[in-house]
């Protein structure tokens, strides 16, 4: 049985992975999903998209909250599930969303911790992104016209909640090359350079592995 090949982007915040995975997206001619993730569980969860914003790709305040609840976290669509804090019915939520996906064609994820969710998905091509502080930099003033102090304060903060989220929801070290088929340095060929090598990447994979993509 043949399976979807499904690249799956972590990434440093300013390493550029949305705009990275939107050229392989348009390169391969698939689907990505990032931000649509979170309409997408907004409708299934009838609730505000603005209101699991605030939760996305973040752990939540409560640890001990969380683990009074225990296996539950994992019980998708329970009744109990619903009394968990909203960062973990949105993971549940998003999870059940990036597995659906996965079944139905290629495409590629942005962040929400997709590489562990399809971690026993044989289409499944994982990469991590990172750059050097000058490229990154220049990303988030490009991006949110904000000053090169700034620039760096939010480089900081978003890396530090994209790392507790992953390591909480996990429980494997973010970033960690083990746990991922690339490691780019998307600063070395920039954003389109970057997207080709992974292109190629996922072109040999899916012939060699007989999963679906298309143009192969």
């Amino acid at each position: 049985m043949s399976h979807h090949v499904v690249i799956t982007i972590a990434r440093q915040y300013g390493s550029a992975g949305r705009a990275i995975g939107q050229h392989i997206a348009k390169k391969l001619g698939i689907d990505l999903y990032d931000k649509e993730l979170i309409t997408m569980s907004a409708n299934i969860k009838e609730m505000s998209p603005d209101v699991l914003m605030s939760a996305d790709e973040k752990a939540p305040n409560s640890l001990l909250y969380t683990l009074a609840l225990g296996s539950s976290i994992y019980a998708s669509n329970s009744t109990l599930s619903n009394l968990l804090p909203i960062n973990d019915q949105l993971f549940i939520t998003q999870s059940d969303i990036i597995k659906n996906l996965a079944k139905t064609a290629p495409c590629v994820i942005v962040g929400r911790c997709a590489d562990y969710v399809l971690r026993e998905h044989p289409g499944r091509i994982s990469v991590f992104l990172y750059a050097n502080t000058e490229f990154r930099k220049q990303q988030v003033i490009q991006q949110n016209n904000v000053s090169s102090t700034e620039a760096l304060d939010m480089m900081n903060k978003v890396d530090r909640r994209r790392i507790s989220y992953y390591n909480f929801y996990t429980g494997r070290k973010w970033g960690l090359r083990e746990n991922y088929n690339l490691s780019i340095d998307s600063s070395v060929l920039g954003i389109e350079g970057t997207a080709d090598v992974i292109v190629e990447y996922a072109k040999i994979f899916a012939k060699k592995n007989d999963c679906i993509l298309p143009g192969i």
